[in-house]
């Protein structure tokens, strides 16, 4: 829970002592039965705590006194102060797991939440880079490496503020870091929090294949090609055991201290190297969106990139379709005669 003044943790204190446990029981009950990331856990727990900090301040005593009223209420307050609409979308789902997990517990005498409506959130397209934009980000590692070769004196990385971001560390071995984690980024199109928890044991190098813990703890298979291959030989060869240190445990990716590379710290690379590749900046989840869009302009079956993604739902990708249709819009409107 947040530590801020008047946050999270503020409110929560100042619940109602029923209201508090019924928080912290939610929360225990969403890490420890559903399984969900810490992230997911806060999030909910502080669009939780919100709600009942609202009931509280409405009259509402004890939690079976919570109704669709007071969770409407809390809702169209929040839509007056400007709150997005995906941002009302999550807290409306967030009230509606709370409402029923309460309900099953005993806490809510019904399932006060279930006919409560989200609003319906405006699915922007992503941004992707084109294939010939995204092989120059690929291969920037490799001409910084080059660059720094031919003139030793130019320390890597520091034409463009790209790689090495993380601390000291051996510039080399750095470089080789970085340009695994661009190819597992577009190479298999996997979050930067799947990429940065792998360890070198999830790694079948026979097969190409790297294995990955996702969302709700979700384990897949998602295969490599050879570009990423040739990157995880020479980090594996010339670039870890350069970082390594006691502490590294089988972490596959290594900031320049020796530890897991964490997702901060891989963000700063993904935008150093965008820049360094004079690409449209782009993070690493549009990495993922790119290497689903192309996969799909390539001729993919749906399916097998929601399997590769690790989407929970054929809607989730689906939106690839709609990034390509726009794609092959543009290029009708610049090139045909009756556009």
């Amino acid at each position: 829970m947040s530590g801020r003044r008047g946050g999270t943790r503020d409110l929560h204190a100042a619940l109602p002592t029923a209201m508090r446990a019924a928080v912290d029981d939610f929360a225990d009950h969403l890490s420890r039965v559903r399984n969900r990331s810490a992230h997911t856990v806060r999030a909910y727990v502080t669009d939780v705590v919100s709600l009942l900090d609202h009931a509280a301040r409405m009259g509402c005593a004890d939690l079976p006194e919570l109704d669709l009223a007071v969770l409407r209420s809390w809702l169209a307050r929040q839509r007056i102060m400007g709150t997005a609409r995906t941002t009302l979308a999550r807290r409306a789902a967030a009230a509606r797991t709370f409402s029923a997990w309460a309900h099953r517990a005993g806490l809510l005498p019904g399932d006060v939440a279930a006919p409560l409506a989200s609003p319906r959130a405006r699915r922007d397209l992503p941004t992707v880079l084109r294939a010939d934009q995204a092989a120059a980000l690929m291969d920037a590692p490799a001409r910084t490496a080059e660059a720094t070769d031919r003139n030793p004196g130019l320390p890597a990385g520091t034409d463009a503020g790209a790689g090495a971001g993380d601390g000291p560390g051996t510039p080399e071995a750095v470089l080789l870091r970085d340009r695994l984690l661009l190819e597992l980024l577009y190479g298999t199109g996997v979050r930067i929090s799947e990429a940065c928890g792998l360890d070198v044991t999830d790694v079948d190098q026979a097969r190409r294949v790297v294995r990955v813990l996702g969302k709700g703890g979700r384990e897949r298979a998602v295969p490599y090609g050879v570009p990423a291959q040739r990157a995880l030989d020479a980090w594996l060869d010339a670039g870890r055991a350069a970082l390594v240190v006691p502490g590294s445990g089988r972490a596959l990716l290594l900031g320049a201290r020796g530890g897991r590379l964490n997702p901060t710290t891989a963000r700063r690379i993904v935008a150093g190297w965008t820049a360094a590749a004079g690409v449209p900046r782009v993070t690493p989840h549009g990495l993922r969106h790119s290497a689903a869009t192309h996969l799909l302009e390539g001729g993919a079956d749906l399916r097998a990139v929601q399997e590769l993604l690790g989407h929970s739902s054929l809607a989730s990708t689906q939106i690839y379709t709609h990034v390509s249709v726009e794609r092959l819009r543009a290029a009708y409107r610049q090139a045909h005669p009756r556009a």
